[in-house]
């Protein structure tokens, strides 16, 4: 561990969000925040885990949004490709956790696949009441969502899959969505950035996303990753 942040810190990456999925790493985030003081943190549950919510699972999420390195309830949203859970549970369990960040003021990390329709359908219930807003993250649907999304003031996350061969329909997304409304990701473990693929993920690849991303945009990397922190800061660490 010890040597896998140092080697994050030498890419230059001087904050990391470590995301919440499922009630059984839910304290494992907020320890992590406890014991680093580079780490923050979100709380809530991934649609996967979406019939694991339950008023106990709602009650331990509220209570870990309160910790101070806090800084998102995420990661929610809807999941229709592998429908680990319904879509009645996902949409319960979405909805419960985008009221509980209007409560908190608290923007939301937004998970999204092949569920562009009943993505919209609920922000457009829920997007008023979000001060903060948040980031669809790892975003991979249709222009049509991205440029709803956008309109509604939230961010788009985006990671390795821009240096996918088969992706070029995230670097289209990329081209059209204004650098100030972009936050870089990274989703490790998983979705390693090419040269890299097939190797388990980490903040320190960062730096290979945001030179594909610099390339998309036509502008200096120096000048993204400039936009992308000013970005990332007002998103989770404003009130911090």
């Amino acid at each position: 561990m010890a040597e896998e942040l140092r080697a994050i810190t030498d890419a230059g990456v001087e904050r990391i969000i470590t995301i919440a999925v499922s009630p059984d790493n839910l304290a494992t985030v907020l320890n992590l925040c406890d014991e680093h003081e580079y780490i923050w943190g979100t709380q809530g549950i991934h649609p996967h885990e979406a019939a694991s919510w339950s008023p106990s699972v709602a009650q331990a999420v509220a209570a870990g949004s309160a910790h101070s390195k806090v800084v998102a309830i995420g990661e929610i949203g809807l999941d229709y490709y592998y429908e680990h859970a319904s879509p009645q549970a996902q949409l319960a369990a979405f909805e419960a956790q985008l009221a509980l960040a209007a409560e908190r003021d608290l923007p939301v990390v937004i998970h999204t696949r092949e569920a562009d329709a009943d993505t919209r359908a609920v922000l457009e219930n829920h997007a008023r009441h979000l001060r903060k807003k948040g980031v669809i993250h790892s975003f991979t649907s249709s222009q049509a969502l991205a440029d709803y999304c956008l309109s509604e003031g939230f961010h788009l996350g985006f990671n390795g899959i821009c240096t996918f061969k088969n992706a070029d329909n995230v670097r289209a997304i990329i081209d059209s969505t204004p650098i100030d409304s972009i936050v870089l990701e990274t989703d490790a473990p998983y979705l390693t950035p090419v040269p890299y693929r097939g190797r388990v993920n980490s903040p320190r690849f960062l730096p290979l996303i945001a030179a594909q991303i610099a390339e998309i945009k036509n502008m200096p990397v120096e000048t993204l990753l400039r936009a992308v922190r000013r970005n990332s800061m007002a998103l989770f660490f404003a009130d911090q």
